[in-house]
């Protein structure tokens, strides 16, 4: 083997372990990027159910707002309530199915 054919082969070893290095810190950093995916869905998972808790929760307030009117908008109590009725409607008509 020629000192030109030697110089070559060095040359291509050192691009390729550089490769492989390049290979392995792509992984490493794919995997710390796959773990901070998973966190990041789990913490938007909850927000969701917090969301979604305090909507019901400010759904129940409005409700019991309504409900505890003086009489003085009689017009959406009455509103509010045949929406309540037909609700619980619905849900009978699935447990019926």
């Amino acid at each position: 083997m020629t000192d030109e054919e030697k110089k070559l082969l060095d040359t291509f070893e050192t691009k390729l372990r550089h490769l492989i290095y390049l290979y392995e810190e792509s992984k490493r950093e794919n995997g710390e990027l796959r773990q901070l995916l998973a966190t990041q869905q789990a913490e938007n998972g909850k927000l969701k159910d917090a969301c979604e808790a305090l909507r019901q929760d400010y759904t129940n307030l409005k409700t019991a707002a309504t409900i505890s009117l003086n009489g003085s908008d009689v017009k959406e109590t009455k509103l509010r309530l045949s929406k309540l009725v037909r609700e619980v409607d619905k849900c009978i008509a699935l447990l019926n199915d």
